[in-house]
């Protein structure tokens, strides 16, 4: 799979990536705009107040596609921008809400970044995509800040452009392995065969070897299939292979997790022993329902998640945004990690804007504002986050990652529900993975 891999933006000063907007590359950019109008969507009502007082952000996402869709995540942003704007903008300026049909495609990824330069967009925020060296390169040439991604790519925790608040698959993987160390006897990755999918066995491999396991077995399954028989066949013969050990199936497939789960039931057949455990993302509350709750496949799995779980009283502030701005919206689901994460980085976000006072409002600024040591609360949903140029894991390549902390959760009666106290540090064991 060596050939198939994509070189990662190379890390450089900000002096030599964050130069002003050059003319030429906006005109192109607004060229090209006409053509991006039925991919991208600017919030009604928002955008009024003259242009000293307005900042434009852009939040993109895949929506309607035949793989991985998160149209909750641009959905959440234009409803967060109406919320801001009803109570007076963020310190007066007028918020407007760009969004962004990624497509889950490289090509779309890149117009997509080509449209917020257009636009003059200080930020991108809160977004999702997986073609990381598609649209980063665009962003870094206009200075343009990549607030709260999904952590999907490895780009995304090398660009000096790049602001993550949470770790990602990395720090998803990574806490699930060490889990599974002590409860599972032979495990099976199954993961999509793709330039991002081939970043997932490392990860998951350094926690299982932080508690003394064996590497999983690294099952390679088409991304976008309509059935996994095969895989699951191949899955369940290894995670069954131990003398008298319960094995662990780790299905990484995104949006097709559950389409996995229907070819796994099928096939356990007299294996009840082999469990199930996979990442937040690849599993929520409506996949368990909708899967047999207690009596799906999924009961006693366990699931690594980057925030606490979604009845807990920290994300009330969210909701309420969502009650207010979203009520009937079936878009937006608040127990969606996307949409989670789309709130942490508008608050992220707000505070860079709010740490400049009357200053101007710009890309360089808001990016300046976070590179001068802004610590920002999330109100504990994550740690304080503060970004440094090379920060604790540069050693493995990720000197983005901020923020290695997962919570445990275990699926219980067909519910999803903590499984430990708090958040868990996996700082220490992405250090010795093989990335």
């Amino acid at each position: 799979m060596t050939g198939r891999r994509r070189t990662p933006s190379t890390v450089l000063p900000r002096s030599l990536v964050r130069p002003a907007r050059a003319g030429a590359l906006a005109a192109g950019a607004l060229a090209a705009c006409s053509a991006l109008l039925a991919g991208c969507g600017i919030v009604p009502g928002v955008a009024q107040g003259s242009e000293d007082d307005t900042i434009t952000v852009m939040t993109w996402a895949p929506e309607n596609t035949g793989a991985t869709n998160k149209p909750g995540m641009p959905a959440f942003a234009e409803a967060y921008g109406r919320w801001v704007n009803d109570h007076g903008g963020i310190d007066g300026r007028r918020l407007k809400v760009l969004t962004c049909n990624e497509r889950d495609d490289a090509v779309a990824a890149a117009r997509c970044a080509r449209r917020a330069v257009a636009e003059n967009a200080v930020a991108v925020v809160g977004s999702y995509s997986q073609h990381g060296d598609a649209f980063l390169p665009t962003l870094e040439a206009a200075g343009i800040p990549y607030i709260g991604g999904y952590g999907l790519t490895h780009d995304e925790f090398t660009s000096p452009l790049s602001y993550p608040v949470n770790g990602g698959q990395p720090a998803l993987l990574a806490g699930l392995g060490r889990t599974l160390a002590d409860a599972c006897g032979p495990v099976a990755l199954v993961r999509p065969d793709t330039i991002a999918g081939d970043q997932l066995p490392p990860l998951l491999d350094s926690g299982l070897a932080a508690g003394g396991h064996d590497p999983a077995e690294d099952l390679r399954a088409a991304e976008a299939a309509t059935s996994y028989g095969d895989a699951a066949e191949r899955a369940l013969e290894h995670a069954a292979g131990g003398a008298g050990e319960k094995g662990c199936v780790v299905p990484a497939l995104g949006d097709r997790t559950g389409t996995f789960m229907d070819s796994f039931r099928r096939v356990r057949g007299d294996h009840p022993e082999v469990r199930t455990a996979t990442v937040l993302g690849s599993v929520d509350q409506t996949v368990l329902d909708a899967s047999g709750g207690a009596s799906g496949p999924y009961e006693g799995a366990y699931v690594t998640g980057w925030y606490p779980e979604a009845g807990d009283a920290r994300w009330k502030p969210m909701k309420e945004v969502v009650r207010a701005e979203a009520f009937g919206d079936n878009r937006i689901d608040p127990a969606d990690a996307g949409v989670q994460t789309t709130w942490i980085a508008y608050t992220v976000f707000r505070q860079a804007v709010e740490s400049l006072g009357d200053g101007e409002v710009t890309a360089d600024s808001v990016a300046g504002a976070l590179d001068g040591g802004l610590k920002i609360s999330t109100g504990n949903l994550t740690p304080t986050l503060r970004w440094k140029f090379q920060d604790t894991l540069a050693s493995i390549g990720l000197p983005r990652l901020v923020n290695a902390n997962v919570t445990l959760q275990q699926v219980e009666k067909g519910r999803l529900v903590s499984a430990a106290d708090g958040f868990t540090d996996v700082t220490a064991t992405l250090k010795d993975a093989a990335l």
